[in-house]
C-alpha cells in the first residue's frame, strides 16, 4: 500500500491505521503528484495494491484565486493517477470533500445526491471524482468534512481547536459564524473507518464523518465546554466574513453506504473533541 500526502494530518493517521502492513508514505518533497513520470515510478517501483490519495490543493481562498492550481492539483493529477492505477491493476482510493455540495438542504447529503459544488475547490474536487469514474470501476471515494488532527493542517498550519482554545488563552473575543452546518470529523475517527471501507472491496463513494452536525459556533462551544476554558465567545454570520469562495450553507452528510456494508457509524463529533484533547494532553 501506498499513502500519498503521508505527512498531512489524515496521511499521518493513516498511516497509523494500517501501521500493521507496513504502508509506504509518499510526502511532497519526495513525490509530485503533477508529474506523471513520478506517478508511473512511483507504481513500478512500489508495486502496490492499492493507492490512497490525500494530496489536495484545499486552501479554499486561493483555489479562487488560483483556480490552475486547483484544478492541475485536484482533478487533472487526479485523472492521471487513476488512469495510471487502472492501467497498473491497482486500487485507488481518494479523498474528496462536502464542499462538492450546495448546502441548499437542511438533511444530511447521502452519496447519492446531486452535486453542485459553489466554489472552485468544490468544482475541481468534484472533476477529480469524475475523472476517477471514467478511469476505474476499483476505486473508493471518500468524502470528509471539517477535518482536525494533532499533526495540524498543511494548508493552515493549525486546527480551528488550536486556534480558538490559543486566542481564548490571550484573551482574545472570540465570533464564531453560527449558520453554517457541517460534521467536524477527527482525522484518527476517519481513517479507522476508511481502512474498514477499503478492506471490504467494495467500490464505490462513502461519506466518512464524524456522526452528527453542529454550527461553527455549538463547535467551539464544545471545545471550550470539554477543555474547561472560559472564552470570550459570541455568534455571529458568515456574511460578517467576507470570502472571495462561496461555502456551503449546511453539509452534513449522511452514512448510508457504510451502513449498507454493516459498518458500524463513526463516534459522535463530541467523542471526536473528546479524543483529540486527550490525544493532546498526551
Amino acid at each position: 500500500m501506498v499513502i500519498v500526502g503521508a505527512s498531512g494530518q489524515l496521511g499521518g493517521d493513516l498511516m497509523d491505521a494500517f501501521a500493521d502492513i507496513a504502508p509506504i508514505g509518499l510526502e511532497h518533497s519526495t513525490f509530485d503528484i503533477e508529474q506523471p513520470a513520478a506517478i508511473t515510478t512511483m507504481l513500478l517501483r512500489q508495486k502496490p495494491d492499492v493507492v490512497i490519495n490525500t494530496a489536495a490543493f484545499h486552501n479554499v481562498e486561493l483555489c479562487e484565486t488560483h483556480p490552475d492550481r486547483a484544478f492541475a492539483i485536484n482533478a487533472l493529477a487526479v485523472d492521471q493517477l487513476a488512469a495510471q492505477c487502472a492501467a497498473a491493476n491497482v486500487t485507488l482510493a481518494h479523498v474528496s470533500t462536502d464542499y462538492v455540495f450546495d448546502g441548499d438542504t437542511s438533511q444530511p447529503y447521502a452519496e447519492s445526491d446531486p452535486a453542485r459544488p459553489l466554489s472552485a475547490y468544490g468544482i475541481s474536487k468534484y472533476a477529480g471524482e469524475l475523472l476517477i469514474a471514467r478511469n476505474t470501476s476499483r476505486a473508493f471515494v471518500f468524502r470528509t468534512s471539517g477535518l482536525y488532527g494533532t499533526r495540524g493542517s498543511s494548508a493552515k498550519g493549525y486546527t480551528f481547536i488550536e486556534r480558538m482554545l490559543a486566542q481564548a488563552a490571550a484573551g482574545k473575543p472570540l465570533r464564531v459564524v453560527d449558520d453554517v452546518t457541517f460534521s467536524p470529523s477527527y482525522t484518527r475517527h476517519v481513517a479507522v473507518a476508511i481502512r474498514r471501507v477499503i478492506q471490504t472491496e467494495r467500490y464505490g463513494t462513502y461519506h466518512v464523518t464524524n456522526a452528527g452536525a453542529c454550527t461553527w459556533y455549538a463547535f467551539a462551544q464544545e471545545i471550550f465546554r470539554q477543555a474547561n476554558v472560559a472564552a470570550d465567545l459570541s455568534r455571529t454570520t458568515q456574511a460578517s466574513f467576507p470570502s472571495l469562495a462561496r461555502r456551503p450553507r449546511y453539509s452534513a452528510l449522511a452514512h448510508n453506504a457504510l451502513l449498507r456494508l454493516g459498518l458500524p457509524e463513526l463516534p459522535d463529533w463530541r467523542q471526536g473533541i473528546r479524543e483529540y484533547l486527550g490525544a493532546r494532553a498526551a
